[in-house]
């Protein structure tokens, strides 16, 4: 029997494990209703302008082809808040890959048949896709994501920077970025009755609902939305995207289930991505390294149909101590897909700038990286003048340093070599923002022991399901075996999409609370249960969204290790190490897990992962996994993820902060700053790759950074 007394916290294994791995356990494209068709979209080949006219008779005339739908004959929608999900319902092309028909026929071959044979005419207008700095279309919007303002100044930042002793002045580019989650988007929907039922790929499955109901002009008590298994989605599944809706659509006209979903050549257009960053980042500082003066200027892209800015100025409002501020963006609308969330929007592009420039404002005033840090430790946080709930950076920095040997290090660049291997290392810091939402859950006891916890929470490969019944076990004072949880499904207690690092933290409260209030009602009943159990509720509306008096963040800090050969312009990472301040860490595999997940995933950024925008075809070149390079096993040798014991009582009950996210957070500036170490070049743009790098070492000058689109 478990011990009640570490259920939280304790390495417990992932209850959906077995069923993964043996392939029991059905994602949205693998259902089997009776009857279910196929749909493929057919993507439009021009990157601006309008569809003249659609030619299905080739396709229809194609055995199995049931239907062909297009904005001449698609279902009309109600006008959505998301213009992404406006498919089929007018001749507008706003960008290269967007959806002008589906073909729905009897077999997933026969679909990918049919819309091969669909032909397209277009009316084409010049396009735009090229994102530069001083674009004569760029504006400062009022907001950024998240509902940041995208200009913050205080003090007088120009001239406490002109005045500085020490200064940097330097312009780093992050490339478009891609989700690639493992399944790609898929949604097999039916009609019944005028009810509407979706199993579909996403972060949450409330949200559909909602956005479904809307579109399709229903109740939201008509629909059904299920995501019982995700296979990962890292913002992208955050929203509903195109083929949920098509799947609907074509499931209505043709009155069979229809599953739509998506190659994974479509998806670099149709499912959001992280929008290029251009940062110019100044630092003013007096000679031992105090700043006086930071100041991040941030241009980025958006699309012409939906604005999303990402928000990467805001990390340092966050991080460092400096009287004199300014965090700034603006934002250029272009002919090129919805940018969207990708894992850490804003933080992980932001932080690589705020780090990088750290690391050469050390260089500039010959200091210890891990030292300059520690000494612009702020009191509070230095934008909203508020106290931290808890941060504890210096001693992740400090416990990092001792894991990873810091003292040990010869700080002169190329001070070490292996035959043609440079060898150098690196730190960074990392922050993520504490979020909690409201969510609402159910906890019954049953007459036989059990307890069954309800709530549509969505696991997407986080091991939720795992975490949300220790949880539960914890609050209830029960064996964890004795506890299931049903989630993964709309017509549960609503429930926050799995997202912003805050899933655990806000499911995880209202679980508390049902569970809380269930052990009471137990511990005041007397005799045997009746034969339907006792039952309670919780809604955290009012408490999990109140306003905080406190800063609340998550910090880490983060080590890396390089090899750059001299021959090829490759770069090897041999070690990486995080050590994080994240809570209390509610299952320390489960936890691990999402650490070097992150990591791994801020060494893609690093070295390998990079998209390219065609300016001639407005198109994503790398749009598949031969193209875009994500890291491989190989690539990760020797990698390390640990935390301190962290106490925070102004979070939620179980004192926990979000950690999907925070390992990526400060990856790349680790690596790139080590890069620097080893060569003595300093690389600022994206992916370190080896053309790049052997430009910079052929002259030991940096390569020029090219437009990114």
């Amino acid at each position: 029997m478990a011990d009640t007394g570490t259920t939280l916290g304790a390495p417990a294994e992932r209850r959906e494990g077995r069923d993964k791995v043996t392939g029991s356990a059905r994602y949205a494209a693998e259902q089997t209703d009776a009857g279910r068709v196929h749909g493929w979209p057919v993507v439009a080949g021009i990157a601006h302008g309008t569809v003249r006219a659609v030619d299905a008779g080739a396709a229809l005339a194609l055995p199995g082809v049931l239907t062909v739908l297009s904005h001449d004959n698609a279902p009309r929608l109600a006008p959505a808040d998301d213009a992404t999900l406006a498919v089929l319902q007018n001749p507008r092309v706003p960008h290269r890959g967007w959806v002008v028909a589906l073909v729905v026929a009897e077999t997933l071959e026969e679909a990918r048949a049919g819309a091969a044979a669909v032909r397209v005419d277009y009316d084409v207008v010049p396009h735009d896709v090229t994102l530069t700095d001083d674009h004569p279309d760029a504006y400062t919007p009022e907001q950024a994501n998240g509902g940041f303002l995208a200009h913050r100044e205080q003090g007088d930042p120009e001239a406490a920077f002109a005045d500085a002793e020490v200064r940097v002045d330097a312009h780093y580019r992050v490339p478009p970025l891609h989700n690639h989650p493992m399944e790609p988007h898929a949604a097999t929907a039916r009609w019944a009755d005028g009810r509407l039922v979706v199993h579909d790929s996403s972060q949450g499955a409330t949200t559909v609902r909602t956005v479904l109901a809307s579109l399709f002009r229903l109740a939201e008590d008509d629909v059904t939305v299920i995501s019982e298994h995700v296979g990962g989605g890292f913002g992208s599944k955050g929203t509903p995207r195109p083929h949920v809706v098509l799947a609907a659509m074509a499931a209505r006209e043709t009155g069979r289930p229809v599953t739509v979903a998506l190659p994974r050549r479509f998806m670099a257009a149709l499912v959001g991505h992280r929008a290029p960053t251009l940062h110019r980042f100044r630092l003013g500082a007096t000679a031992d390294g105090t700043l006086t003066s930071s100041l991040h200027e941030v241009t980025t892209h958006t699309s012409r149909i939906k604005e999303f800015v990402e928000q990467a100025a805001v990390p340092s409002r966050v991080m460092y101590a400096a009287p004199h501020r300014l965090s700034s963006h603006q934002v250029v609308p272009l002919d090129v897909p919805s940018p969207s969330w990708m894992r850490a929007p804003g933080e992980a592009p932001g932080m690589y700038a705020v780090e990088s420039a750290m690391d050469e404002l050390a260089a500039e005033a010959g200091l210890d990286p891990v030292e300059l840090r520690v000494t612009n430790e702020p009191d509070t946080e230095p934008d909203s003048g508020k106290p931290f709930s808890s941060r504890h950076l210096v001693e992740c920095l400090r416990e990092g340093a001792r894991r990873f040997d810091w003292a040990r290090r010869d700080p002169r660049p190329r001070s070490r070599a292996q035959g043609p291997l440079l060898v150098g290392t690196g730190v960074a810091a990392a922050t993520y923002p504490v979020m909690i939402n409201p969510a609402q859950a159910t906890a019954h006891a049953t007459p036989d022991g059990r307890f069954v916890v309800r709530i549509n929470a969505t696991d997407i490969g986080t091991g939720a399901r795992t975490v949300l019944a220790q949880i539960a076990a914890h609050t209830l004072g029960v064996p964890l075996d004795r506890v299931h949880v049903d989630m993964g499904d709309s017509d549960l207690p609503p429930a926050p999409l799995a997202g912003g690092s805050s899933g655990t933290a806000s499911w995880g409260w209202a679980v508390h609370d049902a569970c809380t209030r269930l052990a009471a009602r137990l511990a005041g009943h007397t005799g045997p249960l009746p034969d339907d159990g006792l039952r309670t509720h919780a809604d955290t509306t009012g408490s999990a969204d109140a306003d905080s008096p406190y800063a609340r963040h998550a910090f880490g800090a983060h080590f890396a290790e390089v090899t750059v050969d001299t021959v090829s312009g490759e770069v090897r990472v041999r070690r990486l190490l995080g050590v994080y301040a994240a809570g209390r860490i509610l299952n320390a595999r489960t936890a691990r897990s999402q650490f070097i997940g992150g990591m791994t995933m801020g060494l893609g950024m690093a070295l390998t992962e990079g998209s390219t925008m065609d300016a001639a075809s407005g198109a994503f070149v790398e749009s598949d996994l031969a193209a875009y390079h994500v890291p491989a096993h190989a690539d990760v040798p020797d990698i390390e993820a640990h935390w301190i014991d962290e106490e925070d009582p102004h979070l939620n009950p179980m004192g926990s902060k979000g950690i999907g996210e925070i390992g990526i957070v400060g990856t790349a500036a680790a690596i790139g700053n080590a890069v620097h170490h080893a060569t003595g070049v300093r690389y600022r743009e994206l992916p370190l790759s080896p053309d790049k790098v052997l430009t910079g070492l052929t002259g030991l000058t940096p390569p020029i950074p090219t437009p990114t689109g």
